[in-house]
């Protein structure tokens, strides 16, 4: 795990003051999106099938300060889409800041080197780097060649300039965990701060829907990673419960109002992946949301889903309740056998 330790304090007070006053159901992460258009057309992305009337909707400086006030969550992922095709992403990016919100920016980096110039280097504010693969087979996944050239060069500025710099990379089908080990040390030599990793979930409108892992193969998969781990300095950008969920050491259940979305159609039901319905406000989301209906055992399409915006929330929980456990995986390591 690596969060600088001004984010982790800021959040372990957040958590404690949720918990211990007796709060059930309350945001870790708030995934704005603050529109669904792109540049790419990557295979195991939904966001992006929307007709063209759509994907020319924004949401607003002021739509952004209020779902982020409206909820208090104390990081804001910004996802899409693409946001640095957002006209005014600068803004927001400064309105949320300035209230001291620990953003995540997540970007394909491709208008990286046209827009660096609107940021400013900040401990609030960090860029994470799409990247799915080595060379081609980023660029396969993306659909667009040269896409992974642009990528390193925009982390090597955005290093150079003195920002913060994280990758995201979902695992697909056929990945092994000696082709993730290439690829981990590859981003590791870049000194970007963190990598988050993910299996990849499959998406009802994603254009590839052969290559989605299901929770055996997930399991399999980043057992052999952390077993490679041990003998590397990789720094992964996640509690290390949920990576001992990914190893299939903890049995989890998934936290969806954990990390709620607020996108152009309102406050998206259940969570980030699924999208049954929108309500608008988070006052709705929370209250009117029949929660029981969602998550592994209940909903067939939660079935194989392991990823960090469900399960993260429930893991980093679990490790304020239970801080004795945490440490005691984080110095005996991950189960991998």
């Amino acid at each position: 795990m690596s969060i600088p330790l001004i984010q982790q304090a800021r959040l372990g007070q957040y958590l404690i003051r949720k918990i211990f006053t007796g709060q059930k159901k309350f945001p870790l992460v708030l995934m704005l999106e603050p529109l669904f258009m792109c540049n790419l057309n990557c295979k195991g992305c939904g966001k992006t099938a929307h007709p063209p009337e759509v994907l020319k909707k924004r949401l607003s400086v002021e739509d952004c300060v209020q779902a982020v006030e409206e909820c208090g969550a104390p990081v804001v992922s910004i996802p899409g889409g693409e946001p640095l095709m957002h006209p005014d992403i600068h803004r927001i990016v400064k309105e949320l800041t300035r209230r001291k919100k620990f953003i995540y920016l997540c970007t394909n980096s491709l208008l990286i080197e046209k827009r660096i110039d609107d940021f400013s280097p900040s401990p609030y504010l960090t860029f994470n780097i799409h990247i799915d693969g080595l060379y081609g087979k980023h660029d396969g996944l993306v659909g667009a060649p040269g896409t992974f050239d642009k990528a390193v060069n925009a982390i090597r500025l955005l290093v150079s300039r003195g920002f913060r710099v994280t990758t995201n990379t979902t695992f697909f089908n056929g990945e092994t965990p000696e082709s993730a080990e290439k690829l981990l040390d590859f981003l590791t030599a870049l000194d970007v701060e963190a990598m988050t990793i993910s299996a990849g979930f499959s998406y009802e409108n994603a254009t590839d829907q052969e290559n989605f892992l299901d929770r055996k193969t997930t399991v399999k998969l980043f057992r052999g990673i952390f077993e490679k781990a041990k003998k590397k300095n990789w720094h992964f950008n996640h509690s290390i419960l949920y990576l001992d969920f990914l190893a299939g050491n903890q049995d989890y259940k998934c936290t969806p109002w954990g990390n709620p979305t607020r996108n152009i159609f309102g406050w998206q039901r259940p969570c980030y992946l699924l999208d049954d319905e929108y309500v608008p406000t988070y006052r709705e989301l929370i209250e009117d949301t029949d929660w029981d209906k969602y998550g592994r055992g209940n909903d067939p399409r939660c079935t194989n889903c392991m990823v960090h915006c469900g399960y993260e929330p429930t893991a980093v929980i679990d490790t304020v309740k239970h801080p004795l456990k945490a440490l005691r995986v984080t110095l005996q390591g991950i189960q991998t056998g």
